[in-house]
């Protein structure tokens, strides 16, 4: 599943082709990705208006793994777009590619003679309509917790302080903290010597502050290297990331530690498969 890296290199090179442009109209492939909440749709003209057709884009947004698609003002409707475990948003002109056609769900007609598409082959994600973007934020995203790139230590320390869980698995809730996954959380305990199965609630402020910084250090050099393409991933312009090629434990179980030289252990801890050093990641 696309994590935090991944969905805001889509949100980044997205909004460098839609912003002030105007969606002319919406072709609906597959009604079942979309979720149009409160607002009518029984109509095709009501649920051309709920996708956006008639407004101007003016801003994409992201909290942790979830892009918004903002138009006009506090009035206007916007919508929230969950990429799943293959979802993708692909900028391009017409017409799609074969390979393309089955899977795009969703087609966005911009006023440049350009289209947006939302692909996702398994079906995971989806699209969420809101009468405003106040709307989209207080309902949908008022149960996330903070995002990862900009949460405090001191917000993040309170937090993990909440619970006795495993640090892997409090690391994974996205009502503790918004935007990590299975990939970034076993990269961030490797390079901070943690423990994947620590207890949370143990975590001292200083550790919650180094461990903070390493974060946001680490997401931030994901992002620059276009983030993680493993299976699906691609940004809107259909190109993949790099990052998958600094990883350091993820996906190297039984591989030597890049530190130690030890072989990597891989266990299941919070129902994921967990890569770590049992040498360098004390409990």
């Amino acid at each position: 599943m696309p994590e935090l890296p991944e969905v805001e290199r889509v949100r980044l090179s997205l909004a460098t082709h839609v912003i002030g442009r105007r969606i002319v109209n919406v072709t609906v492939r597959r009604p079942e990705v979309v979720d149009f909440g409160t607002l009518a749709a029984k109509t095709h003209a009501a649920s051309q208006c709920a996708l956006l057709a008639g407004q101007t884009i003016t801003a994409l947004h992201r909290r942790g793994k979830q892009i918004a698609i903002v138009t006009g003002g506090d009035s206007a409707p916007a919508l929230c777009i969950h990429l799943g475990m293959t979802g993708s948003v692909i900028h391009q002109s017409l017409p799609l590619a074969t390979a393309d056609e089955k899977h795009a769900h969703l087609i966005w007609h911009l006023d440049n003679d350009r289209i947006v598409f939302f692909h996702d082959p398994r079906r995971f994600g989806g699209i969420w309509c809101y009468p405003t973007f106040s709307d989209l934020a207080k309902q949908r995203w008022q149960h996330l917790g903070d995002d990862a790139l900009t949460i405090s230590a001191d917000t993040l320390h309170a937090k993990l302080r909440q619970t006795d869980r495993h640090l892997k698995a409090a690391l994974l809730d996205q009502s503790v903290i918004a935007g990590l996954g299975n990939i970034y959380v076993d990269e961030l305990l490797f390079e901070r010597g943690l423990h994947p199965m620590k207890r949370a609630s143990r975590v001292k402020l200083d550790a919650a502050i180094a461990m903070t910084d390493a974060m946001h250090a680490l997401l931030r050099r994901a992002i620059n290297s276009g983030g993680s393409s493993l299976r699906n991933y691609v940004d809107a312009n259909g190109q993949s990331g790099g990052f998958q090629f600094e990883h350091r434990v993820y996906g190297r179980g039984g591989k030597p530690c890049v530190r130690c030289g030890r072989a990597l252990r891989s266990k299941v801890v919070a129902g994921r498969t967990t890569v770590f050093c049992s040498a360098c990641q004390k409990r």
